[in-house]
């Protein structure tokens, strides 16, 4: 269908998944801790002398599989982090777009009878492709 809004937002959002390929699908922790040397600045447990942490989470198999992250790739590893959040996003606006498309074909063959309006199908496009790509 030529000019199809929908169409056209959710071909975008498709498109836009690419910018997506380093994602990493796990939570970004950074946590400040005592190291367990008596005589390191944190061993007198103020904030400021904490040493900082950086962990991945990732949930593998049902099971909770925590890494270090070094200092020098906690920001890259924080930004794939960020990239899967973004997917998500776009993943559930295709998922809207998709059910409107099928709601609205459902109510097409049954001759256009009058069903309880679905409230996926009054959303405004522009609101299902708000994804931040």
């Amino acid at each position: 269908m030529a000019g199809d809004p929908e169409l056209e937002s959710r071909g975008r959002l498709v498109r836009s998944l690419s910018a997506l390929r380093e994602m990493l699908p796990s939570s970004f922790v950074e946590r400040r801790r005592k190291c367990g040397k008596p005589n390191c600045r944190c061993a007198d447990g103020r904030p400021e002398h904490l040493h900082t942490q950086f962990l991945l989470s990732v949930l593998s198999q049902g099971k909770l599989h925590t890494f270090h992250t070094p200092l020098d790739l906690a920001q890259k590893t924080r930004s794939q982090v960020e990239l899967h959040k973004r997917f998500q996003e776009v993943a559930a606006a295709i998922c809207r777009i998709n059910l409107r498309r099928l709601l609205r074909l459902k109510q097409q063959e049954q001759g256009g009878r009058k069903s309880k309006a679905h409230p996926l199908e009054s959303t405004p496009i522009r609101e299902l492709s708000r994804s931040g790509v």
